[in-house]
């Protein structure tokens, strides 16, 4: 099974207690991708300025991400900077350059339209709508978004969260949208809202899931070297859509398991910055992280 992500291919400035990184391949379309291929076939929907190299387009392409969907178009290309400091937990962003992105309406080709599992990874939710309104029928639509949408675009969000599936979102934002500062009420508002899964990311402490059969909580993996952050939830979600869309249904026993490969694969991401190390990886060693994760929580 395939699955579509939308998203937004970037180029990344980085700094972090362990170096900077000008102009690197980031976004969340692309951090999606790298784990999401282990599982399946990619079909990545994006825009990107005149200014994009090359280069970094072939890598994507190279790694097996199909691409038909990925526009050039004229003008410059998206760019976020932020650095970490302290624990490295929250990044802080010096400057967002939306260029082509600000006037991005998604296009995918024909042969697109019916694949069953999509990804509408962080973007205006007017994009995503916008999307599914193209697309026929999917059976499984995950959803990202950030506090910027919840602020600006609240309506346009809550829109999109009654045609989706699963809502990813992190601990802060699912206080913010829900107004509950307990997560499992913010997760139980938001249920309301229209999704019937919920996925709270919290960071190192990791992830919570929320539907109206059972409540599931596992920790992030112990990483030993943090290096950058960056990406980690899209990778995440990319490990946990992908396992979903191989296996083919939201039986509680698969997302159990979606969700500790999705661990796994963030846990890999904040190894290196960009996509430095999940670009290499194989998918025995999601396996073999699992089973050193077991080994922590003894399950």
């Amino acid at each position: 099974m395939s699955i579509l992500v939308l998203g937004t291919v970037a180029l990344d400035t980085v700094k972090t207690p362990h170096g900077l990184r000008r102009d690197i391949l980031g976004g969340s379309a692309a951090h999606f991708s790298m784990a999401a291929r282990l599982f399946t076939d990619v079909h990545l929907v994006a825009v990107v300025g005149e200014d994009f190299p090359i280069a970094h387009i072939e890598f994507l392409r190279k790694k097996g991400v199909e691409l038909t969907s990925l526009i050039r178009e004229k003008g410059p290309s998206f760019k976020w900077s932020g650095k970490y400091e302290g624990d490295l937990n929250s990044a802080i962003t010096l400057s967002t350059e939306l260029g082509v992105l600000a006037s991005f309406k998604p296009r995918v080709g024909d042969h697109q339209r019916g694949i069953a599992n999509i990804f509408l990874a962080n973007i205006d939710p007017d994009i995503q709508r916008h999307l599914l309104n193209h697309m026929h029928k999917p059976k499984l639509v995950g959803l990202d978004s950030m506090n910027y949408w919840i602020n600006t675009k609240r309506k346009a969000l809550l829109r999109v969260l009654k045609m989706v599936n699963i809502y990813l979102v992190n601990d802060a934002e699912a206080r913010q949208l829900s107004g509950e500062h307990s997560l499992i009420k913010a997760a139980k508002a938001i249920r309301k809202m229209g999704p019937e899964i919920v996925v709270l990311k919290k960071g190192e402490h990791g992830v919570l899931l929320y539907c109206d059969k059972f409540i599931f909580s596992l920790p992030a993996f112990p990483v030993m070297k943090v290096v950058d952050p960056t990406g980690a939830g899209d990778t995440f979600a990319g490990g946990f859509m992908g396992y979903l869309s191989r296996a083919g249904n939201t039986k509680e026993s698969e997302l159990r398991k979606a969700i500790a490969y999705g661990v796994a694969a963030a846990s890999y991401n904040v190894e290196d910055f960009g996509l430095n190390r999940t670009s290499k990886l194989k998918y025995n060693d999601l396996v073999i992280r699992l089973k050193s994760l077991r080994k922590v929580i003894n399950f």
